[in-house]
């Protein structure tokens, strides 16, 4: 029998590869992402990987490891910390620190009571010498109690599971379903978690009680052939961000639903690689012949310079109006000239981005994002063409020498008409969400947070933004009067009727916002969340000033 030569290959990297446990990836919304990225400002550990932060369980492990070397330089909450996410990530099925309700060796009461102990806890386990799977409950209620500018509620509830593991040591897997409801005031419900605005079942509302749902699932692969670097592929859904930010990201914020997508990865020494083409949906329409789906096609490549900084370059494209682009799939064609040599048609992206480690406890990062092509146009960066945004952040750790205080400052500025394309079905959205930072174009924020852990299980945080914004004019009957750049979805167009775009042109808005939050812990996956928000919105030109706020509890299952 003979066996084609790529299978070959194929057999030969899965035989003589070191063997890594827990491929699968750690879903972005758990707690030991906050721990590392502090962890690494506080130069414990010397990289992680946050600008595509979705890291496999055996790399969390890695960097655990790291802090350990380290742990006479933690305080005792760091420490705390760092003993609760050993138990975790570090042997599994520990019968000292794990649980599951049904258990070979346990009474299933016994394993139930387990429940409301400090042990890592699962539904179901397994762990053989060549495959592990893992189930776990997660679920949610919410109350929202809106003050102004109206007085009513929300509740929402939801429940689903995690089904996850890795097979022959290289194959990671994930598959998550989320299922809800909610009742009271449907604007309140969308207030305390947006994220059901991009629920089909939600926007289309023609069932007797609003209800929402989320999956996402995936399989990817992991070999390393050689000593330092790492090569994995990554096929299916799940939530992503891209690139920094502290308030939000320029690149990829993550608030838009999560992508259907391909994904490559590469890093050998300082050399970092990713790239990913991905498929979302356009704006809801009830004419399903109005329904249509876009692409976002990515590359990125970073260099990594322990203890000094990281530098990179990224690229990225949205098309939409047919299939697959082939012109797209190479991970190392320029997307630029592609999509000139494809006839002008897509949203074509470019950016470069820094982040120091030079100073402990203190982090400095920047992106600059151009829009389509800005080269030929220096001369004058007032011009319409000039689709630009920039972000400039710091993060300091153990702020005015105090043990577990974070403090975050950044500063971010984005153009008119940035984000927006003459095509209106290619602009940078998914499901109508602004896929960048959402302040859009045409405004600008600070951002400052505050965050300080009282212990290992209880966390508080104050953040304050204030945003400027310049938005379209429209007269009294709803025609639009001028384009400032305002709106992501109204391009400046073919022939546009001004050449310059000033910022902050239109009519004018200054946001005011300050989020008080709350999270407690107090048995391992148990999670209640408090949170204040209050925002102040001041239209300038007409005088006029809206006021919101609210309050919210969350109570969370497992991540």
């Amino acid at each position: 029998m003979k066996i084609a030569p790529r299978y070959l290959i194929i057999i030969f990297l899965i035989l003589s590869v070191t063997a890594f446990p827990q491929v699968e990836n750690v879903p972005l919304n758990h707690p030991v992402y906050t721990f590392l990225k502090e962890m690494k400002v506080k130069n414990i550990i010397p990289y992680i990987s946050e600008d595509i932060p979705n890291l496999s369980r055996f790399q969390v492990k890695d960097y655990l490891k790291q802090v350990e070397e380290k742990l006479s330089e933690l305080s005792n909450t760091e420490r705390n910390l760092f003993n609760r996410h050993k138990a975790e990530f570090y042997e599994l099925l520990d019968p000292d620190n794990t649980t599951y309700y049904f258990h070979p060796k346990k009474n299933f009461v016994t394993s139930l009571l387990e429940t409301f102990t400090d042990k890592v806890k699962y539904i179901y386990a397994y762990s053989g010498e060549n495959a592990n799977a893992f189930l776990n409950l997660r679920g949610h209620y919410y109350y929202g109690q809106q003050f102004q500018p109206f007085v009513n509620n929300a509740h929402l509830f939801d429940i689903g599971f995690r089904f996850h593991g890795t097979l022959f040591k290289h194959l990671g897997y994930n598959m998550a379903v989320i299922k809800g409801g909610a009742a009271g005031n449907k604007q309140v419900a969308e207030l305390i978690e947006p994220r059901i605005k991009q629920s089909f079942k939600w926007v289309e509302d023609s069932e007797n009680i609003g209800n929402y749902e989320f999956t996402d699932g995936y399989l990817k692969f992991h070999t390393n052939p050689v000593d330092d670097m790492d090569i994995f592929f990554q096929l299916g859904r799940e939530h992503k961000t891209v690139g920094y930010g502290y308030g939000s990201k320029l690149i990829l914020s993550g608030d838009s639903p999560p992508f259907d997508f391909i994904e490559f990865g590469l890093n050998y020494g300082i050399v970092n690689f990713s790239s990913i083409h991905g498929s979302t949906v356009g704006d809801f329409s009830f004419n399903m012949d109005e329904r249509y789906t876009k692409y976002w096609a990515f590359n990125r490549l970073k260099f990594s310079f322990e203890n000094l900084f990281d530098i990179g370059i990224g690229e990225n494209i949205v098309y939409s109006g047919r299939g697959f682009e082939l012109g797209y799939a190479s991970p190392l064609a320029f997307y630029k000239f592609v999509e000139v040599s494809l006839q002008d048609r897509d949203n074509a992206n470019l950016y470069f981005d820094i982040q120091t480690s030079l100073i402990p406890n203190l982090e400095l990062q920047g992106t600059f994002f151009l829009d389509e092509n800005i080269l030929s146009n220096l001369q004058n960066l007032d011009s319409y063409k000039n689709k630009t945004a920039y972000q400039l952040g710091a993060f300091w750790y153990e702020a005015f020498t105090l043990n577990n205080l974070s403090l975050k400052l950044e500063y971010t500025k984005i153009r008119p008409f940035v984000y927006s394309h003459i095509n209106n079905q290619n602009t940078y959205t998914a499901w109508g969400t602004n896929m960048g930072h959402p302040i859009g174009p045409n405004a600008d924020e600070i951002f400052s947070e505050l965050a300080y852990n009282i212990n290992d299980w209880i966390r508080v945080s104050l953040n304050y933004r204030f945003i400027r914004r310049g938005e379209n004019t429209y007269d009294e009957e709803g025609n639009l009067v001028k384009n400032v750049g305002g709106d992501i979805n109204k391009s400046h167009g073919p022939d546009p009727e001004f050449d310059n775009a000033y910022f902050l042109d239109g009519e004018r808005f200054n946001q005011n916002n300050i989020q008080l939050g709350l999270r407690i812990e107090p048995v391992r996956d148990f999670i209640f969340y408090l949170m204040y928000d209050y925002a102040q919105n001041n239209n300038l030109s007409s005088g006029n000033t809206t006021n919101t706020d609210y309050t919210l509890f969350k109570f969370q299952i497992g991540y």
